[in-house]
C-alpha cells in the first residue's frame, strides 16, 4: 500500500477535481454553474482573464496540505509565489468554508459559487493573484520574486507555525528569489518556525520555458543542496501515483522537520551543532493538468500555452466551446457537488476546521494576533539642549540606545526585530547589540562579533530579502524597521509599490485586521555621503513613496537626535502605514530640546521662533527648512541675515512631516489653506530648503496662494566624491546661496545688499577653493554654531 489508504486517497482526489471545477469556472463562466444545462455562449464571459497553467499544481498542494494539518492538527500556511495563481487559493478556501464565512454573500451553494465564478477578474470584482481580498494569503503575486522571503518573515519566532511556500518555477529566475534560498541560514530551529518550500516544476513561463526545466534534474538538485536544502523530488502526470508520491514526500519533509526542531529544541545537539539541510520539493507536474491536451491541432497541456486562458474563443468558436464543456465535465462535477451545489461530505473531508484552515490561519491575518510593543519613554533618552545650535550628536547613535532597550523591554514576547543589509553598525545603531546579536545559523569564526542563533537582528546584503522577510514579519503580526543607506532603498522600489497597494486594499477590507507599520530608516543619505561619491547620492525615494495614496504613506525628516526620538516612537506605534525617516548618521547640531521637539513633531511644522526675526508677524522673507543638512544651511544663511541686514524681518520655518505641505483634502495630516497661508504667508518670497529633489515641495504646494513665491533649493543631481560642504554648494543649498537667493527675491533688497550678494559669491568660490587645496572645508563652515546675538 503506498502512502494513502484507497479512501484517503478518494478523499484527497476529490477535493483536487473540485478545486480545479472551481477554478475553471471562475476563468470561464457568467451562469450555469453546475452546468445543469448545455454551455451556451451567454453562460460564458465577454473578456476571458486568469491563469490556468499553475492552478491545478497549486490546487494539488492544497488538497494535500490541508490533508495532512488535518491529520496531525499542523499549525500552517500556505504562501503561494506562481503569479496570478488566485484562482486556485479562492476555491480552495471556499471549499474548506473559510471564503463564505468571510464574504457570506459567497455561500457554499449554487448561488455562491454563480457569484464566485462571476466576481473573478471582473469588474467591481476580484483580481486574479493571491490579492489581499483572498483568505489565507500574506503575499500577492502579482509581482513574482517574494514569496521564500515573505514566508521567512513569517516563520520566524513562530514556533509552532510551518510555512508551506510555493515557488514557481518562472519566480525561481528572479533575483529577489535567487537570494531568498539563503534565508535558511537565519531560521533558528529552536525558536522559528519551519518553511517548506515546494518548487512547482511545470516547465514553462509565458512564452518560454523555464531555467529549472531545461538544466538537468542533477544540476537542479545540486543547486538546491548547494544552497543548503534537502530536495525531494515529485513527478508525473498520472493522478493516483502522483497522489501517493506526493503524500509521502509531505510526510518525509515533516519528518526532517520534527527531527531538526526537536534537536534544537531537546538540547540533543552535537558537541559542535550543525545547522539543519532543511526539506523542500520539487514538483514536477504538466502545465495546465487536466486541461485540454490539444487545442486547434497544437498540444496545449504540458506546454506555454496552458499559461493563460487555454480556449480563448469559446464565446464565437464552437469547438472551443464544447471542448469548455468536455473539460468541465470531466471533472464529474454531479459528483463533487449536490443538486444545491453545496460540496459533497467526501470532497470536504481532508480539510481542516477552524483556525487550522490555511483559509483561516491567524498568521495570515496578522493584525488578529499583533500586540502593542512595550516602548520605553524616549524622553529619558533624549538629549540636553540649553541652546539651539551649539552641541552636535550622532542622532542614529542615540536611537540605537533606546532600539536597545526596545529590544530588551520585549524580549519575552518577541515581536520585533532590525532588518538592514550589514549597516547597523554603519548606520550608528550598534548599541542594540547590547541587549541583542545578529542572527546567523551559518559557520562561525573567533574573529566574528556578535553573532548567534538567538539573534533578532536580520543582516543579509540584499535589500530584497530584508523587505520581504520584514514585510512577511509584519503581515504575520510584529513589528519591525528597516535601517538602509538612502541611494539603495531605490533596491526595493517595487517591493515598497506592492506592500503599499497591499495596505491600500486590506485598510477597506472589514475582516483584515490592521498591522504594524512598516517603518523605514534611511541614513547614510545623499548629503553625507561626499566620501562615497555620486553612486551613493540620491534623495528619491522619497519622491517614489509620496506617489501613493495619502491613506498610506507618511514621509518624515526630523532635523536633529530629540525629534527624530519623538518621530520613531511614534512610527513604531503606527498601524497600516509606510513611514520613511530620513536623517544622516553624522553628528548634527541639536536645535531644540526634547519637550520643544515632541510639541514641533507633533505639530510636523512650526515657526522657530528663537530664529526668527519678524517679531511683529510681517516677515519680509520666509525660510524655510526640511531635513538635517537643509536645516543646518538655513539656520547658518539666518545667521548670516542677522548680523548682515537686521531690519530684514526673516521667519525661519521647520517642517518634519513632509505630508504637512498637502492641502487638507488631499492628505489627513494636510494643512488647511488659512493655516499654511498663515505660516507660509499669502505674499511673500519663501526660499525652501529641502533634503531631496526640490521639483516635489512644488508638488505638495502648487495649490497654494503663495505657491508662485515658492523659490526651492534642493538636490539638483549635482554630485562626486568631495567634501560635506562642497556637496551642498553643487547643489546650490549652501547657506550662502541662501543668502544670494534671499537678496534677489525680496524686493527692494538687491541695491541695499549689493555688497552682501557679492561677499556671498566670493565666499563660495573662496570655500571651493579651499576644498581643492585642503581636502577639507573651511572652519568657519565645519566650526558654525548658532549665535543669537
Amino acid at each position: 500500500m503506498g502512502a494513502l489508504s484507497h479512501a484517503e486517497l478518494a478523499e484527497v482526489d476529490a477535493f483536487w477535481r473540485a478545486a480545479n471545477y472551481l477554478s475553471v469556472g471562475q476563468i470561464y463562466l457568467l451562469d450555469n454553474p453546475l452546468l445543469v444545462e448545455p454551455l451556451t455562449p451567454e453562460h460564458i464571459k465577454p473578456r476571458l482573464l486568469g491563469h490556468w497553467g499553475t492552478t491545478p499544481g497549486l490546487n494539488l498542494l492544497y488538497a494535500h496540505l490541508s490533508r495532512l494539518i488535518k491529520r496531525d492538527d499542523l499549525n500552517m500556511m500556505f504562501v503561494v509565489g506562481p503569479g496570478h495563481g488566485g484562482p486556485a487559493v479562492v476555491a480552495s478556501t471556499w471549499l474548506e468554508g473559510t471564503y463564505s464565512e468571510i464574504y457570506t454573500g459567497v455561500p457554499q451553494d449554487a448561488r455562491g459559487m454563480a457569484r464566485l465564478f462571476r466576481q473573478f477578474s471582473f469588474p467591481g470584482g476580484i483580481p486574479s493573484h493571491a490579492a489581499p481580498e483572498t483568505p489565507g494569503s500574506i503575499n500577492e503575486g502579482g509581482e513574482l520574486g517574494y514569496s521564500l522571503s515573505h514566508a521567512f518573515g513569517a516563520a520566524f519566532d513562530n514556533p509552532d507555525l510551518i510555512v508551506a511556500c510555493v515557488v514557481g518555477d518562472g519566480e525561481s529566475e528572479t533575483g529577489p528569489m535567487a537570494t531568498s534560498w539563503h534565508a535558511n541560514k537565519f531560521l533558528n530551529p529552536a525558536r522559528d518556525g519551519a518553511v517548506l518550500p515546494i518548487l512547482a516544476l511545470n516547465g514553462w513561463k509565458i512564452a518560454n520555458p523555464t531555467i529549472p526545466a531545461r538544466i538537468g534534474r542533477e544540476e537542479l538538485l545540486a543547486l538546491f543542496r548547494g544552497y543548503g536544502w534537502s530536495p525531494i523530488v515529485v513527478e508525473g502526470d498520472d493522478p493516483k501515483a502522483v497522489h501517493q508520491e506526493l503524500a509521502a514526500a509531505l510526510d518525509d519533509a515533516l519528518t526532517q522537520i520534527r527531527d531538526a526542531q526537536r534537536a534544537a529544541r531537546t538540547g540533543r545537539k552535537q558537541k559542535a551543532p550543525t545547522r539543519p539541510r532543511w526539506p523542500m520539493i520539487v514538483l514536477q507536474t504538466p502545465k495546465g493538468w487536466t486541461g485540454p491536451k490539444e487545442v486547434d491541432g497544437v498540444p496545449v497541456e504540458g506546454t506555454w500555452r496552458a499559461h493563460q486562458v487555454p480556449l480563448a474563443e469559446v464565446r464565437t468558436n464552437k469547438d472551443h466551446l464544447k471542448a469548455l464543456e468536455t473539460w468541465m465535465r470531466s471533472y464529474r462535477p454531479e459528483k463533487l457537488f449536490d443538486d444545491h451545489g453545496r460540496p459533497r461530505p467526501e470532497v470536504t473531508a481532508v480539510a481542516p476546521s477552524g483556525e487550522r484552515r490555511m483559509g483561516a490561519n491567524p498568521h495570515a491575518n496578522g493584525g488578529l494576533l499583533l500586540r502593542d510593543l512595550v516602548l520605553p519613554d524616549f524622553r529619558k533618552y533624549g538629549v540636553e539642549v540649553d541652546t539651539p545650535g551649539v552641541v552636535a550628536h550622532e542622532p542614529t547613535r542615540v536611537l540605537g540606545t533606546w532600539l536597545r532597550d526596545v529590544f530588551a523591554a520585549n524580549a519575552e514576547q518577541s515581536n520585533f526585530r532590525l532588518f538592514g543589509p550589514d549597516e547597523t553598525a554603519s548606520n550608528r545603531l550598534d548599541a542594540v547589540y547590547a541587549a541583542t546579536s545578529k542572527v546567523w545559523e551559518a559557520e562561525y569564526s573567533p574573529l566574528d562579533e556578535y553573532l548567534s542563533p538567538d539573534g533578532r537582528v536580520m543582516e543579509i546584503l540584499s535589500e530584497h530579502t530584508c523587505q520581504g522577510w520584514l514585510e512577511g514579519y509584519l503581515l504575520s503580526g510584529r513589528h519591525g524597521l528597516f535601517s538602509c543607506y538612502e541611494a539603495f532603498i531605490h533596491i526595493v522600489d517595487s517591493m515598497f509599490n506592492q506592500h503599499a497597494k497591499w495596505l491600500k486594499v486590506s485598510r477597506h477590507l472589514e475582516w483584515r485586521r490592521p498591522v504594524a507599520s512598516l517603518n523605514y530608516l534611511l541614513t547614510s543619505h545623499v548629503w553625507r555621503q561626499d566620501h562615497n561619491g555620486f553612486s551613493h547620492q540620491d534623495p528619491g525615494f522619497i519622491d517614489h513613496v509620496m506617489n501613493k495614496k495619502a491613506e498610506v504613506v507618511r514621509v518624515y525628516l526630523p532635523p536633529d537626535t530629540n525629534t527624530l526620538l519623538s518621530t520613531a516612537d511614534h512610527c513604531l506605534r503606527s498601524r497600516d502605514y509606510v513611514n520613511v525617516m530620513v536623517i544622516g548618521k553624522q553628528p548634527v547640531l541639536d536645535w531644540l530640546s526634547m519637550e520643544d521637539a515632541v510639541l514641533h513633531c507633533t505639530r510636523g511644522v512650526g515657526i522657530w521662533e528663537w530664529a526668527s526675526t519678524d517679531g511683529d508677524g510681517d516677515p519680509d522673507v520666509v525660510l524655510a527648512c526640511a531635513g538635517d543638512v537643509p536645516t543646518l544651511e538655513t539656520l547658518a544663511a539666518t545667521d548670516i541675515l542677522r548680523r548682515r541686514l537686521p531690519d530684514l524681518k526673516v521667519r525661519v520655518i521647520n517642517v518634519v512631516d513632509l505630508m504637512r505641505l498637502q492641502p487638507d483634502t488631499e492628505h489627513p495630516h494636510g494643512l488647511p489653506d488659512r493655516e499654511f497661508d498663515t505660516l507660509f504667508t499669502a505674499d511673500k518670497p519663501v526660499v525652501f530648503a529641502y533634503h531631496g529633489y526640490p521639483w516635489l515641495i512644488h508638488r505638495l504646494a502648487y495649490r497654494r496662494t503663495n505657491h508662485h513665491n515658492f523659490h526651492v533649493r534642493g538636490y539638483m543631481e549635482e554630485g562626486t566624491t568631495t567634501t560635506p560642504f562642497d556637496m551642498v554648494m553643487l547643489n546650490d543649498l549652501d547657506r550662502f546661496h541662501l543668502v544670494m537667493d534671499v537678496v534677489d527675491r525680496v524686493p527692494g533688497l538687491g541695491e541695499r545688499a549689493a555688497r552682501l550678494r557679492q561677499e556671498m559669491v566670493d565666499k563660495r568660490l573662496v570655500a571651493r577653493a579651499w576644498t581643492r587645496e585642503s581636502g577639507e572645508d573651511l572652519p568657519e563652515v565645519t566650526d558654525w554654531t548658532w549665535s543669537a546675538s
